[in-house]
This record gives structure tokens, C-alpha cells and sequence, in this order.
């Protein structure tokens, strides 16, 4: 078929989707591969018939999920097309598709895919935006780094929905954690995106100030130079919004700064992205990169699924927490992210007589809870308790409490990396530099790591990500949750259950959080999919590009067709002498800079210095990249 012929055969189903939409009132879509489609189809087996609360058991007991294939199965589904309606937020809110990317550019582009697969779908600019010194005009064509499958007409881990006339799109874990493969033609399930351009992307929103607490801007002050913008508080006095234009024009130069396969993730007045994780996560507890989801179900892994809906793919849902997280009163917060709203129904006007709270409400399609997703509110919100940052349980409707969030972790536990397979005297001769260098009094376990967190100032790495949720200390609650299966809506009355916190691992989860007067930390991670993973650190920090050029940093891959190199970045990551030219190349980055991206730290070598010879450490490397689930 020639490639005019397939233009018009994938805008024919583009507009027969559109018809039904509109002969329906409603539809939404989200991809999902099937099984002769993925390059991991192997799973792990299920260690245990019930979790109870992050504690295995054969028998059900209170506070018990049941894992079985319909849990999982579930979880899949949740993984490719669970949004919990963040993409009211994202579109009405933020204005995804209001500022340089538009509906029409979005789509002419997959159409151009014509059933063709990508790795980085090509966007051309609707309107011009100017980020920093930077103008984006029209035409030019955006390296999303989203991903689309072969065959597909949507991208991996977005889900577009028509509603009477009204189009939105909302965000699945798949986004950042499913990636294409170009050498097998098929999905890896579990790996993440590393080159998805969120930041650029966000910085081209029409309103990235609604993420702007995610970014540098210690303080709104300098912004509030207008005294006819201003607001009444909820204690009853008035105060200054933020001029809108000049808040915008901060915010998105912050978001812009962030590397391809990277997301800040910490509303703490910082910007530190960190690289995405992959989500081969059995045994791999604590989860996050500081290990601050370490209890509940699944090991705290349904605490850090819950933590991207709950916190991330929704600001507004932090008005209540606003003046111990930020300094702000909850109506200057939600003025501030909704002055620039592109919805009419969202949109707060200084001068139109109602208060942001009130806006908010009226066009909310969750009036009854917090923000704009769909949430169970605990008793202790908005106020963190060690299990949810802010209280809030993102839950679909018509499902038990977080049964979504528990689903998906049955399924991610169950992932398994892609086998890459090595000469087995090759592995052999890299397991002996590993156990040698002493690799494994960290990197020990089925998923070797030894479960713990590590003070920041002890491992050297960049250490404002460990202190991200330092703030919540204050406001803290004992940790509980709802019992699995309690319905949704929560009926009035229904009582927690205390989730378990032994003293040794209170510890550590103070460490993680950095409360206590520690200085934050960071987890030691699990091994496995190195292949799928590179560049390495929390920050991404270490990496080296491909190619006989092999540049050192993360400067080359500011340009999403260039991913890094992970046997280099690997061999940069055990070898002092390449780890100091990464080191300085990312300081002479400005952008990785603004990003705090280092590359710093982790400094446990196999190199020559160490007796680890050119051809151990290629072994070494070699064995690492091979580690394709837990060890048997």
C-alpha cells in the first residue's frame, strides 16, 4: 500500500472513531498491547495468596488482597488505561493542548504514522510559545518521546476522551513505564520511556504555572507586583495573586530543564527531576527513588502507584496542604493555578466575584472530594501519614477503595525484564568482579538490593530529591488506610485500619522522608532491566551517549533521538577516571544545571585503580545487563 493510501486509511479510521463518538456522546480510548506484541510476555510467579497490608500470607486475614489472575489482569488494564480522571487537570487546567501542541497537530501526526511505530512522535507547533530565551514557532516540529506501537493510532499511556463535544487527554502509568523496542518491533512492558520530553512538553502547555511548585520558585513575592490582582483568604483578609504572565514565563523555564526520561515528582519548591524508574519491582521494596513508599500493600508499592495520581497528576488536590507545604492560603493557591486556566468553567478572575475554591467547585466533576480526580479522602487528609503523602487514595469509580492501585502492583511485581543473554563465561567471569568489588554487601536479594535506604550524605549523590517531603513532618499522622474492599464512596463512619510500623522499620521510613532530623536518603535499587534503564543515579546524572563519539553527560541526550549507551553508562558508573569527565560534562551543561543533574556520587569502583582489569569490567558490565528478574 503506498504512503498517500495509508494517510487516508488512518484518517478514515480517525474520522469513523469521531463519528461514534459523536453518535454516542461519549468515548474514550487508551492502547493496549496484546500478548504476541511484547517483547516480555514471561511473568514472575506470585510469591503469596493475600497481602495484608505489605505482609504475605496464604490465608485471608483483615486488610487482606487477594492475588490471583483477575487481580492481575486488572492491574494490566489499570497500567494501559487507568487515568482516575487526571485529564480534566491536564486538559482544562494545564491546557495540554492549548499551548504549542494542539488536538489537530497531535493527530495529524499519528496520522502521518500510518500504522508505523515511533519511539518519538514528531508534533508540529500550533502556536508559537517562548520558553526562557527560546521561541518555539509555528511548524517546528516537538520530540515528544512519546511512544506508539505499530498498528496503533493512539500513544502508549494516554487515554482521549470525548465528551459531547469537548476532548481531553489523561495519562496511565504506561506513559512513563511501557516503552517500544525498535530491535524487536514489540512493547516492553515495565520499562520507562527514556526519552519522553515531559518537561518540554509541560513547558509548552498554555498554563504550566499549575505545576509550578514543582519547579525553583521558592517564593510567589517577587511575582506579586499588581495590586488589582488580588484574593480573598479564608482568614477573611485580601492578598496579592502573581502577575500571570511573569509566573508563566518562570515556571516554564524550569520544566523545560528537565532531561528526556525524566519527571519531577516532589512538589517541594525545587527542580529536581529524577530519571524514571523502571517498574520491574518484585522484591524491590522500598519504592521510589528516596524509598519513601516502604509500607502498606505490596511493600509500599501501592503507596508509590497511588502517590503519581494522588499528588502528581492533579495540584489542585494540594489547596488544603498549602500553607504547611508552601507558605500559601489555599485561595492564593488555587488563584495562582487557575488564573491561567484555558476552560472558561475553570478559569479564576480577580474581578469576577467569586473565590478560586468556588470556581474550582462549580466545575469540578468530583465536587464531593478533594481536587479534581477521582479520590477516597482519609481522615487524616490533607495531611501525610507515611503511606500517602496528602491523604487521598486515588480510586476508580465503581471499584473497592485503591483496588486499582493494589491491581496494578500485582502486575508490576509480576513483570519481568527482557532476557539479554551473554556468553555464560562471560556472566561468570562478571558475577566474580561483582562479588569481588564488593557490589553485592548492597546489591544482595532476589532483586539484589538489600532493601534500605542510604543517607544522602553517605552515598554523595545530589541530595535535595531526599528531602523532598521533608515538610510533611509537621502535620503527620499515625499511618492507616481503608481495609481493601471498602466501597466507593466511603460510607460515612467507616473506621482505618493502622498500618504496621515496627521501630526498625520507622527508621528507615524517617530516613526516606527525611523527618526525624535526618538528612534524607536514597534506596538502594534493584538491579534489574539495567538494559532498559540507562543513564543511571536518581538523577539520571550518568550517562554516555552512543556511537563511537560516546559523549560523556547528559548533554547529548537533550535531544530525545539520542538515548544513552547502557553498557557505556554502565562502565561510567564503576569507572572513576569516565565518571569524572561525565561529572564535568553535566556541570558545563546549563540546562542540566537548572535541573541539578550531576551525576555525582555512588562512588564504588571496578576500575583499574581497583584491580579490575579492561576486559573484568566489560564482563562486569555484561553480567549486570543480563539480570532479567529475580534471582532463582
Amino acid at each position: 500500500m503506498g504512503s498517500s493510501r495509508r494517510l487516508l486509511a488512518a484518517a478514515g479510521i480517525l474520522i469513523a472513531a469521531g463519528g461514534l463518538a459523536a453518535a454516542f456522546g461519549r468515548f474514550s480510548h487508551a492502547p493496549m498491547p496484546d500478548e504476541a506484541d511484547l517483547a516480555n510476555p514471561a511473568r514472575n510467579a506470585q510469591p503469596a495468596a493475600y497481602d495484608v497490608l505489605g505482609r504475605p500470607a496464604a490465608s485471608p486475614e483483615p486488610g487482606a488482597v487477594r492475588i490471583d489472575d483477575a487481580l492481575i489482569r486488572r492491574g494490566r488494564e489499570a497500567f494501559y488505561r487507568e487515568t482516575f480522571g487526571n485529564e480534566v487537570f491536564l486538559t482544562d487546567v494545564m491546557g495540554m493542548l492549548d499551548g504549542a501542541l494542539s488536538l489537530y497537530e497531535v493527530s495529524r501526526a499519528l496520522t502521518l504514522l500510518a500504522g508505523r511505530a515511533t519511539t518519538n512522535l514528531e508534533v508540529r507547533v500550533a502556536r508559537p510559545v517562548t520558553v526562557g530565551g527560546r521561541t518555539y514557532q509555528v511548524g517546528e516540529l516537538i520530540p515528544t518521546g512519546l511512544d506508539v506501537a505499530k498498528g496503533s493510532l493512539f500513544p502508549l499511556g494516554i487515554r482521549t476522551f470525548y465528551d459531547r463535544g469537548h476532548v481531553r487527554m489523561g495519562i496511565t502509568c504506561a506513559l512513563c513505564h511501557a516503552a517500544y523496542d525498535p530491535g524487536t518491533g514489540k512493547v516492553v512492558e515495565g520499562a520507562p520511556n527514556r526519552d519522553l520530553n515531559v518537561g518540554l512538553m509541560m513547558a509548552l502547555a498554555s498554563n504550566t504555572t499549575a505545576y509550578y511548585m514543582h519547579g525553583s520558585t521558592p517564593s510567589l513575592d517577587p511575582f506579586r507586583t499588581d495590586p488589582n490582582r488580588s484574593v480573598a483568604t479564608r482568614a477573611g483578609g485580601r492578598e496579592r495573586l502573581p502577575d500571570p504572565e511573569a509566573l508563566e514565563a518562570a515556571a516554564k523555564v524550569q520544566a523545560a530543564s528537565w532531561p528526556p526520561g525524566s519527571f519531577d515528582s516532589s512538589p517541594d519548591l525545587v527542580t529536581n527531576p529524577t530519571s524514571i524508574p523502571s517498574s520491574f519491582t518484585a522484591h524491590g521494596h522500598p519504592y521510589g527513588w528516596s524509598g519513601h513508599a516502604g509500607i502498606g500493600p505490596f511493600r509500599g508499592l501501592s503507596a508509590l502507584n497511588n502517590n503519581v495520581h494522588a499528588l502528581n497528576s492533579d495540584t489542585t488536590a494540594q489547596a488544603d496542604a498549602a500553607p504547611f507545604l508552601f507558605g500559601l492560603d489555599p485561595e492564593v493557591y488555587l488563584g495562582t493555578l487557575l488564573q491561567r486556566a484555558p476552560s472558561p468553567s475553570f478559569r479564576f478572575d480577580p474581578q469576577g466575584g467569586r473565590t478560586p475554591s468556588q470556581v474550582l467547585k462549580a466545575a469540578d466533576p468530583t465536587p464531593d472530594a478533594p481536587g479534581l480526580n477521582s479520590y477516597a479522602a482519609l481522615p487524616s487528609f490533607p495531611n501525610a501519614n507515611y503511606v500517602t503523602t496528602n491523604g487521598l487514595v486515588a480510586t476508580s469509580p465503581g471499584e473497592p477503595v485503591g483496588y486499582a492501585n493494589d491491581a496494578m502492583s500485582a502486575f508490576q511485581n509480576a513483570l519481568r525484564a527482557p532476557a539479554r543473554p551473554a556468553p555464560p563465561e562471560i556472566l561468570a567471569t562478571g558475577r566474580q568482579v561483582f562479588e569481588r568489588a564488593g557490589c553485592a554487601g548492597c546489591h544482595a536479594g532476589p532483586a539484589y538490593t538489600n532493601n534500605r535506604v542510604v543517607p544522602a550524605p553517605e552515598i554523595g549523590t545530589e541530595p535535595t530529591r531526599a528531602r523532598s517531603f521533608a515538610k510533611t513532618e509537621g502535620t503527620l499522622r499515625p499511618p492507616d488506610l481503608y481495609a481493601a474492599g471498602t466501597p466507593f464512596p466511603v460510607p460515612p463512619g467507616t473506621k482505618t485500619l493502622p498500618v504496621p510500623l515496627g521501630e526498625a522499620d520507622r527508621a528507615q521510613v524517617q530516613l526516606a522522608w527525611a523527618h526525624a532530623g535526618t538528612p534524607g536518603g536514597y534506596k538502594v535499587p534493584n538491579l534489574i532491566g539495567l538494559n532498559e534503564s540507562a543513564p543511571y543515579l536518581h538523577d539520571g546524572g550518568v550517562a554516555v551517549g552512543p556511537g563511537p563519539a560516546r559523549e560523556p553527560g547528559i548533554g547529548p541526550l537533550l535531544d530525545p533521538a539520542v538515548q544513552a549507551d547502557p553498557a557505556e553508562s554502565l562502565r561510567a558508573l564503576v569507572d572513576r577516571d569516565l565518571r569524572a569527565r561525565v561529572i564535568a560534562a553535566n556541570r558545563a551543561s546549563p540546562r542540566a544545571v537548572t535541573a541539578r543533574v550531576t551525576g555525582e556520587g555512588h562512588a564504588y569502583w571496578a576500575d583499574a585503580q581497583a584491580g579490575v582489569g579492561p576486559a573484568e569490567q566489560a564482563a562486569l558490565v555484561q553480567y549486570l545487563l543480563s539480570l532479567d528478574g529475580p534471582a532463582r
